[in-house]
């Protein structure tokens, strides 16, 4: 299990994984970048906050709750 912390915010390589990455990065959900987009448009996935032009996070306590009310499977 990929360790995240209580509070903070998290941005997409560390939710859905970086394989290019050396070591590959594991996600915590799953799914490729573009599902994922998909996902957070139709609102099956939280909301994104842009805290820069080219900076854009997830809160860990939406993505907690997200993995908890799927089951740890991407929703």
């Amino acid at each position: 299990m990929i360790k995240i912390p209580e509070t903070g915010y998290l941005r997409l390589p560390q939710i859905v994984g970086n394989p290019k990455t050396e070591p590959p990065t594991p996600g915590l959900i799953p799914i490729s970048k573009s599902a994922w987009w998909a996902g957070v448009k139709e609102g099956r996935y939280p909301k994104a906050i842009k805290l820069g032009p080219r900076t854009t996070v997830w809160r860990v306590e939406d993505i907690r709750a997200l993995i908890e009310k799927t089951g740890g499977e991407n929703g």
